[in-house]
């Protein structure tokens, strides 16, 4: 049984962390950091509540730590954790910089610490049957690749710390991570990268709104959007290939079960009904033929089980922390394409 203990309960420790960890076997949440309030202790009376990292990182028994914590606490809190020869699993965005994620992938590797980043979003039904498309060649050469993650949120969010001007607050550091994770899964590391970082909504000091072009050397583009004023969502992925193309309109239902408490109990976590499914549309001389592609039955509990199996050495990681350095770099050159008004190469 591996110990572990989770560093916040905001929305991402309540909603995407405590949960998913509970139910997988191997794992153990022994002890949750929640600074103040009693909700940790309401919601898991049989866990032990602290207070400070100090007193978590007291507890021998505990060899796991999750990090769901404010962005800016990442590279701290990690580097702390890992100095007390814990394994870590940082939520993303891995740091705030590129130089801090280097630090961190250097200092593990040395004290052969295992650390990864929560790309949860890699284990969407959806995107998993768009890999398992993408793997077959059922698209031919896939010249344009979009996903879009939108909300609708005209008003600010007086005191949230995602929309002050602090390292790796606003929309880019908080929806970007997974799309590129998305792209760099399908189509690996590109030759450029193109990005417009904006804010729409009025008085807003963070971002909150991206468009980033990710360049091929096969010509092929990966397009990554998001903004918080889409009242009407974008098609959630398309993809255009030589030979067919597939297009899914609705989001894999994950987030909103996980943020109501809903866990199904017979069904993969974000099962999805047939008529959710995206579609897949082939040409057939002069008409065209479409077809349903159900989700994969996947969830998020896969990505802790790989996990459990990576640390019991029975596996290897999904989610390097090499890899987790690729993502960061990512949005570094998108801030300055956005900034400089240019596309900067990789």
């Amino acid at each position: 049984m591996i110990e572990v203990g989770l560093v916040g309960f905001g929305l991402a420790g309540r909603a995407f962390h405590a949960p998913v960890i509970r139910a997988v076997p191997g794992l153990h949440l022994a002890a949750i950091l929640e600074r103040s309030g009693t909700q940790a202790a309401e919601k898991y009376p049989d866990v032990r509540i602290v207070r400070t990292l100090d007193e978590l990182l007291s507890m021998s028994e505990i060899r796991l730590i999750v990090l769901a914590t404010p962005n800016e606490t990442h590279y701290s809190f990690a580097r702390q954790c890992l100095e007390a020869g814990r394994d870590v699993v940082v939520d993303k965005p891995f740091t705030t910089t590129l130089e801090e994620a280097v630090w961190l992938v250097q200092f593990a590797r040395a004290a052969n610490r295992l650390l990864t980043v929560y790309q949860n979003r890699r284990y969407d039904g959806d995107f998993q049957a768009i890999r398992q498309l993408v793997v077959a060649g059922k698209l031919g050469r896939i010249v344009r690749f979009e996903t879009s993650y939108d909300r609708f949120r005209p008003q600010l969010k007086p005191g949230a710390w995602r929309e002050t001007a602090c390292p790796g607050s606003g929309i880019l550091f908080d929806i970007a991570p997974h799309l590129i994770d998305h792209a760099l899964v399908l189509f690996g590391l590109p030759e450029a990268v193109t990005a417009d970082v904006r804010t729409e909504r009025e008085n807003a000091a963070a971002d909150d709104a991206f468009d980033i072009t990710l360049h091929y050397l096969s010509g092929m583009r990966a397009v990554l959007r998001s903004s918080i004023l889409a009242a009407a969502p974008r098609p959630r992925y398309v993809l255009f290939g030589t030979q067919a193309s597939f297009v899914k309109q609705s989001f894999d239902p994950q987030e909103m079960n996980l943020r109501r408490g809903f866990i199904p109990a017979d069904k993969p976590w974000g099962y999805q009904p047939e008529e959710d499914w995206g579609v897949l549309t082939v040409p057939r001389g002069d008409s065209f033929e479409q077809r349903r592609i159900p989700s994969a039955t996947c969830d998020y509990r896969d990505y802790y089980s790989n996990l459990r199996d990576a640390i019991l050495g029975r596996a290897a990681l999904a989610v390097t922390p090499e890899y987790a350095l690729e993502v960061v770099r990512v949005l570094e050159l998108a801030r300055e394409s956005s900034q400089k008004r240019s596309t900067i190469p990789w």
